[in-house]
């Protein structure tokens, strides 16, 4: 890459290279090379096969990337709906992924997988790189990367030395503040430390009590140590700490378009993570050790019928701990560059999920099935107005994997080559109980009950599921006769994705259970012994598999001006794992099951052009088209119909603008558009989302060590649904966050590359 390409390029703060503003002190290059950030890949993906996005720190702070969710629309055909809570991070790549369990993109911060998809959504401060790569990132990310890998980098206080302080002030009203400090602590032994707060009111409001829903309080700490104790050595380690307080979840009832329920619902989280990278760089060779612990504490809390009625609430509290290993060897022997590894990792969580029926949802449920029945002459009463469905569940899993990638560069023709084998058992040990009495009651004399009789249930059972993966991955790329470094490429890969159980199910069936048991109890109305419900097939889901063909082209001319993607997408999946809400409108809850196949194509873009060192332009646009090829629930058969939840178009454009006022003045003025849709709700594909679009703007002006920005989200006050569905023959969403607005003052103090 030659400088003059390199200098536009950070000029731009484009999307598509590693983000990092490159010195020519050659005594800082061969530090970058003892402390690349990227492990498994090369740090410049404009290089390799694949299509990505690449945030830098001042891009992500011009654009306002707080968190994950942030970075929807911004990479093509990338979406993240802000729903629910921090516990809601459903992501949609190319017509792929899931509201629930398994996500369809990894993450991993600081080469740390994260484990647990409910951990995803955490606010980004300091962040020096965020990388999106889709397509099937399996051979060397693993399980759950069908769809694509984020990779988010740290500020690096071996690198970026000083101190910061933030705060931010918006409507709604939400606050946030930061204070990061990165030091030198003794000779190659570096030091860095953010702590930050957020709060937010909420933009919604229950009309049942007038309170606001939807409010956060949360803190987060990292603390990173960066120590060189020899040339070729450098220990990483990073450890977090992050605490959420949130009120939730904002959803209306269609028909009025209010939100009206009256018990509470929250979800509160902790989570401690420790992540720790050796990296020993010899001269052909590297070798990179990734350990990390990891423990989630949360709890959430449901009106789960979203209405000002007394049906039934729900609470999920878990614990989980989890270790991860990997080990990556990296070489290269002229025209040959290899890499090979080895990952592991444990995990347990212990859940307890209890549901009560109140005195409305015992009648809704369960007795009126009975006692409105006219061919049935026996009516039931329960002797509490409340039933308590309780089950605990302790699902241990664990996996291993073994993982190699060898490229070759043959002139202008680029090869490469990646396998890996990826073994994963999941376990679970259940426990449904409950206890409870009813009587039952001639309906032509109700007054003398004829039955009573008490229930209780105490069921254990064990279940496990084991796979065992061959992703296999083929790349090859063609270095253009241009100028400027550009490429075409073809990619096929396998992804994969872990399948599990449906611990939401098991309400359904101990209510099941009760109900049987109790007509057992009736006289004339019993007639033997229950037959045992299956479990596994009830509350089981299998994995989901794909293949997918891509083509695409890296493309940079005007000397360096104009820098576009392109890429052209085929996916054909298999058994895709979708949410789906019982039609039933006495039964509740959600559940992970599977469509037969699906099928999906599309395009994505992204343009960048900066004319001259003050102007910036970013257009990306991503296109997909996924349909069900086969799948049939047992009454409908959806084939043809659009997958729910994935949207058809993502939109964002940009326009940068930074002129010098004076010596130590500098004006930053930005403008923005993001849009995405349609979405479809449900899989007839009744209801949908259409195509909108948010614009969003900003003013800094920076002196010295201060700035101060004027900004803008939403200002059109643009209407829209982020989230639909169907629950006790309703229909329930959330709306969008209406038009805000804030001011960002920073300090820098000494913060910059060393």
């Amino acid at each position: 890459m030659t400088s003059r390409y390199v200098t536009l390029f950070v000029a731009l703060a484009s999307f598509s290279v590693s983000g990092e503003e490159l010195d020519t002190d050659p005594n800082i290059r061969h530090l970058d090379a003892v402390t690349v950030t990227s492990i498994k890949q090369n740090s410049d993906l404009s290089l390799l096969p694949d299509a990505s996005t690449t945030l830098t720190l001042q891009q992500a702070e011009r654009w306002r990337v707080n968190t994950l969710k942030a970075m929807s629309e911004i990479a093509p055909n990338f979406y993240i709906p802000d729903y629910g809570s921090r516990m809601t991070s459903s992501i949609y790549v190319r017509g792929l992924g899931s509201r629930m369990d398994q996500p369809v993109v990894g993450l991993n911060i600081d080469n740390v997988p994260i484990l647990n998809k409910d951990n995803y959504d955490t606010d980004l401060f300091d962040i020096e790189r965020v990388e999106v790569i889709r397509g099937p990132q399996s051979t060397l990310y693993g399980r759950n990367t069908m769809g694509g890998q984020v990779n988010i980098y740290t500020v690096r206080p071996m690198l970026y030395q000083g101190s910061r302080v933030m705060g931010r002030i918006s409507t709604g009203p939400e606050a946030r503040m930061a204070v990061s400090s990165y030091q030198q602590m003794a000779r190659n032994l570096y030091m860095g430390f953010v702590g930050e707060m957020t709060f937010s009111d909420g933009f919604y409001r229950n009309h049942y009590n007038d309170t606001r829903t939807a409010t956060e309080k949360g803190l987060n700490l990292r603390w990173r140590t960066q120590w060189r104790p020899a040339s070729k050595v450098l220990i990483d380690n990073v450890a977090s700490f992050g605490l959420s307080r949130q009120g939730g979840y904002p959803y209306e009832e269609a028909n009025n378009r209010e939100i009206n329920y009256n018990d509470t619902c929250y979800y509160r989280r902790n989570s401690l993570s420790d992540g720790l990278t050796v990296k020993w760089f010899g001269d052909n060779v590297s070798v990179a050790s990734i350990s990390s612990i990891q423990y989630l504490d949360d709890e959430m809390g449901l009106d789960q019928d979203f209405q000002p009625v007394n049906y039934f609430i729900m609470k999920q509290r878990r614990h989980e701990w989890a270790v991860t290993q990997d080990v990556v060897v990296r070489g290269r022997a002229g025209v040959y560059n290899w890499t090979a590894g080895a990952f592991g990792f444990f995990r347990r969580t212990s859940m307890w999920a209890p549901v009560t029926l109140k005195d409305e949802g015992i009648a809704r449920l369960i007795t009126d099935r009975v006692n409105l029945n006219d061919r049935i002459p026996v009516k039931l009463e329960f002797d509490d107005d409340h039933l308590l469905l309780g089950s605990d569940f302790a699902l241990p899993n664990f996996g291993a994997a073994l993982y190699h990638q060898s490229e070759w560069s043959l002139d202008r023709w680029n090869l490469a080559l990646g396998m890996r084998l990826d073994y994963e058992r999941t376990n679970m040990r259940y426990h449904s109980l409950s206890n409870t009495s009813f009587k039952a009651f001639l309906k032509k004399m109700p007054t003398r009950p004829i039955l009573s009789e008490t229930i209780d249930i105490d069921d254990t059972g064990r279940l496990h599921n084991r796979s065992l993966e061959f992703l296999p991955k083929f790349q090859v790329s063609y270095t253009l006769p241009m100028p400027s470094k550009s490429d075409v490429y073809l990619t096929v890969g396998k992804g994969y994705k872990s399948g599990g159980f449906n611990t939401q199910m098991f309400s359904e069936v101990l209510q099941q259970r009760l109900m049987g048991d109790m007509m057992q109890h009736m006289p004339g109305m019993g007639g033997g012994n229950q037959q045992a419900p299956d479990i596994d097939r009830i509350t089981s889901y299998k994995p989901e598999r794909s293949w997918n063909y891509e083509a695409g082209a890296h493309i940079v001319c005007a000397d360096g001006r104009v820098m576009t993607d392109l890429a052209l997408f085929y996916i054909d999946c298999r058994d895709q794992q979708l949410t789906t809400f019982p039609d039933d409108d006495t039964t509740t809850g959600r559940i992970t099951t599977n469509a037969g196949r699906t099928r999906s194509y599309g395009l994505e873009t992204q343009i960048r052009y900066a004319p001259t060192s003050r102007w910036a332009f970013n257009l990306s646009y991503g296109l997909t088209n996924a349909r069900f090829m086969e799948y049939h629930d047992g009454d409908d058969d959806f084939k043809g119909k659009r997958v729910p939840y994935a949207p058809s178009n993502t939109v964002f454009a940009g326009v940068n603008y930074v002129v010098p006022a004076g010596s130590d003045w500098v004006l930053d003025f930005n403008l923005k558009c993001k849009g995405v849709g349609p979405i479809y709700w449900d899989n007839a594909n009744l209801y949908r989302q259409n195509f909108y679009a948010q614009l969003g703007a900003s003013a800094k002006a920076t002196y010295k060590w201060l700035s101060l920005e004027l900004w803008g989200e939403n200002l059109t006050g643009t209407k829209f649904d982020v989230f639909q569905f169907e629950s006790l023959g309703y229909r329930f969403l959330q709306r969008g966050k209406p038009a805000r607005g804030g001011i960002t003052v920073r300090l820098d103090f000494g913060f910059g590359r060393r």
